[in-house]
């Protein structure tokens, strides 16, 4: 079945505004499980990246079989996945079957992710490719908002449980997906068993590409669940409260939506590594900036354009990444480099958690995250290319 670019565009961008919506809803649990819970410092560091464990696995597994199998069938595996994984979560009896489910729903979310930019990446070529991708990207924003207003207006009066498991019933969005997304699966892709495919993404050719994006995607990562997820709490308890408000989370998402279309614009005139460079030390300037922040009016200025940068950098690497593999392992390829992040997604919300509870201060946390995009900047401008198979 033909689907048009711009209809292909939102099947794609909703799914991905529920895997953001999952993710931004367990930023705002959180602390209701740390209260009814009990939870220590380092208990909650565990809760906020066994989900990004869960998706470092899915993101390899289900890349390779979107190759083997077919990019469909596994698009719809693990949608249901995350689907079931959120049923099972407003059951979930204490905080060890919290972070079991939470693990379970994180293989769907980290499948979900390579498989469809790989089919965004299969429909569209040259600058069109990179502008869909970076605006696929841009629902991501719409989930946080979307979660915003579920926190804040819903959980806040029948609970998290329910809140959850409302989410688990957009696994009905998978019958839609049955009926109109297209299938890009070809012969040379099934010829790859998992070793195969693993030993093709890491050959001659293509290593030093493998391990550069997965530096990549590790730095921005890491700086994403790092700060996004642990710091709004730490601000509140140095005295700052507008962190945890409605408002400030509905601003930090929208910004985020500027910095998306900006970098769809400019990718279509400007190489992707030109981009991704620029982005990377906007948001060198601005992690510093919020690291640093002593004012209401500082955190919400710096934290803006902290949101701007990150996102935008996150879709251009969406857009950067799979042009470097040919279509026959391209998922394997995104699924590789893509759960290389996710050890910076699972090393920065319990890095912050360790740190603090050993008594580091703020601004040497953030000394950390800036040396990381440092070594991000210097990996993109030496160790990169700007391919597109």
């Amino acid at each position: 079945m033909e689907v048009k670019g711009h209809k292909l565009l939102l099947l794609i961008g909703t799914a991905w505004l529920f895997d953001a919506l999952d993710v931004a809803l367990l930023s705002f649990i959180m602390p209701a499980i740390k209260t009814s819970w009990h939870l220590s410092a380092n208990q909650l560091g565990l809760v906020g990246s066994i989900t990004s464990l869960g998706m470092f696995v899915g993101a390899i597994v289900f890349g390779h079989l979107a190759d083997q199998i077919g990019r469909k069938p596994i698009m719809l595996v693990t949608l249901l996945l995350f689907s079931i994984g959120n049923l099972l979560l407003a059951l979930a009896p204490n905080v060890m079957w919290f972070i079991i489910i939470r693990f379970v729903t994180g293989l769907g979310l980290g499948g979900e992710l390579p498989v469809a930019t790989t089919i965004i990446a299969d429909h569209f070529k040259g600058s069109q490719r990179s502008r869909m991708l970076v605006l696929v990207d841009s629902f991501w924003a719409f989930g946080w908002i979307l979660a915003a207003v579920l926190a804040f207006s819903v959980m806040t009066r029948i609970g998290w449980r329910w809140t959850v498991l409302l989410t688990a019933l957009m696994g009905v969005y998978t019958i839609l997906m049955r009926r109109h997304l297209p299938e890009t699966h070809t012969a040379a892709a099934s010829k790859y068993d998992f070793k195969a495919a693993w030993r093709q993404v890491w050959s001659l050719p293509y290593w030093r590409t493998t391990l550069g994006l997965g530096v990549l995607w590790f730095v921005i990562m890491l700086v994403y669940y790092g700060m996004f997820l642990w710091l709004p709490t730490v601000l509140m308890n140095r005295g700052f409260p507008v962190v945890k408000g409605y408002g400030y989370t509905v601003l930090m998402s929208i910004a985020q939506l500027p910095g998306y279309y900006l970098a769809a614009w400019l990718v279509g005139r400007w190489s992707r590594k030109r981009v991704l460079m620029g982005y990377l030390v906007g948001t060198l300037i601005s992690a510093v900036a919020f690291g640093l922040a002593n004012s209401n009016a500082v955190i919400l200025i710096s934290g803006a354009w902290l949101s701007f940068f990150t996102l935008g950098a996150w879709g251009i690497m969406i857009a950067f990444t799979p042009g470097h593999y040919p279509l026959a392992i391209r998922g394997m390829g995104i699924g590789v480099t893509q759960s290389m992040g996710r050890l910076g997604a699972i090393g920065g919300p319990y890095l912050v958690g360790y740190l603090l509870g050993s008594g580091w201060k703020i601004p040497m946390i953030f000394s950390i995250f800036a040396g990381a995009l440092i070594l991000g900047i210097v990996v993109l401008a030496w160790g990169m290319t700007d391919q597109d198979n």
